[in-house]
């Protein structure tokens, strides 16, 4: 991946920074976005520079598609400064939060957080991105466990991933003639601070999932972040539009 260049939405903490480090590792340079951690994105990209490789942390709020030509247009700024390119190699849609509630409860103010972050902010961040873009990159899209197994409280969570399994194919088929993959990475449930707050409120969720998955555990972030450094590599330059589980084998 030398010479290589990613860009990860929500790269600060969790899922993302994980990529971002399993990237570096590779040899890949990182971009990566955060909308609140800026003390923990400047960390990480601390620690990507430690390793020898080139990184950058910038501002983004994957809720705002007005924003998204301004903050495209730093990107094109930090590639021409750093790197003396136009282009990156590598979109990572990570970013993005969770929410519980049966579909009694889910609030219309709920669904929409849901629908702008996780699904309308990937999609049109995508779309405003593919002109600097490679080709021959990849997109490597986070979707779920719970678009395959349904698990009461996360209709709404699930429903907004399940679209973007759907976008993921229609990247695949559009962007193939510039030789752009794409594909999506779909993690069972992970202990980390996505997960931190359903985990707090009901400590026997962990114990049930691990008893429902194959490899008798929960997940933790350093279960993904290779899966996806995987998708971008050579090595997979022949998987397209694939939508590849990550779970340990949950609810087999």
């Amino acid at each position: 991946m030398e010479n290589k260049i990613a860009l990860i939405t929500g790269g600060s903490r969790g899922l993302g920074k994980n990529a971002a480090l399993r990237l570096a590792e590779k040899g890949a340079d990182i971009i990566l976005t955060y909308r609140t951690g800026e003390t923990e994105a400047k960390a990480v990209v601390s620690e990507i520079e430690q390793m020898g490789r080139k990184a950058a942390a910038l501002y983004l709020d994957v809720a705002e598609v007005p924003t998204f030509d301004g903050f495209l247009e730093q990107v094109a700024g930090q590639l021409k400064e750093k790197w003396g390119r136009s282009t990156f190699d590598f979109l990572i849609n990570n970013a993005g939060h969770g929410a519980h509630g049966m579909i009694g409860q889910t609030s219309e103010e709920t669904f929409g957080q849901l629908f702008n972050v996780q699904f309308k902010g990937a999609y049109f961040l995508t779309q405003k991105a593919l002109p600097l873009i490679a080709d021959g990159g990849r997109i490597v899209n986070l979707s779920t466990g719970l678009t395959r197994f349904a698990m009461p409280g996360y209709s709404a969570y699930a429903a907004m991933k399940g679209a973007m399994e759907i976008v993921t194919k229609y990247l695949a088929k559009e962007l193939g003639s510039r030789g752009i993959t794409a594909n999506l990475v779909a993690p069972g449930a992970i202990d980390n601070d996505f997960n931190k707050q359903a985990f707090d409120a009901y400590p026997q969720v962990k114990e049930v999932i691990a008893s429902n998955t194959a490899l008798g555990r929960v997940g933790v972030s350093e279960d993904i972040g290779g899966v996806v450094a995987f998708l971008c590599s050579e090595d997979a330059r022949w998987v397209n539009a694939q939508r590849i589980e990550a779970s340990g084998g949950m609810f087999l």
